[in-house]
């Protein structure tokens, strides 16, 4: 799966949450399939305008999975699959309707920075995972 099919996640660079999250889906991922970019990096910017998505969306986690975008609990959920252990079977919280699901990623994403603090600038990747973040 090359980089330009995805999945390639995008994330708050600045969120402790988010960069708690890139952490926890790399250390299950061991083949490496999900590549990253932060929601604020140029790469996100250019994938934003191809695919009609508002730059000021920072409130979510962003999925593009084969040409397809998804946001919110959806686009967590449709990570899932890509990990290992028992993680892929959290995919069955899709079948929750999606407004109901998105009240609850909404919640917690307007509390992120109160309950786990922001950075003042993105987290840069070790050398050995750089390859695995996209930036232009």
């Amino acid at each position: 799966m090359g980089i330009g099919t995805g999945p390639i996640l995008l994330f708050d660079g600045v969120c402790n949450l988010c960069n708690g999250t890139v952490h926890f889906v790399i250390a299950r991922d061991p083949e490496a399939r999900i590549h990253f970019a932060s929601l604020q990096s140029e790469f996100a910017t250019q994938r934003f305008g191809e695919n009609g998505i508002a730059k000021e969306y920072l409130d979510s986690i962003v999925l593009l999975e084969n040409g397809q975008v998804f946001y919110k609990s959806t686009a967590a959920l449709r990570l899932t699959r890509y990990l290992s252990g028992g993680w892929p079977m959290l995919r069955v919280l899709l079948i929750i309707p999606r407004p109901l699901r998105d009240l609850i990623y909404d919640w917690i994403a307007a509390n992120r920075y109160r309950w786990f603090g922001k950075q003042e600038s993105c987290w840069v990747p070790t050398p050995e995972l750089r390859s695995r973040f996209l930036h232009a």
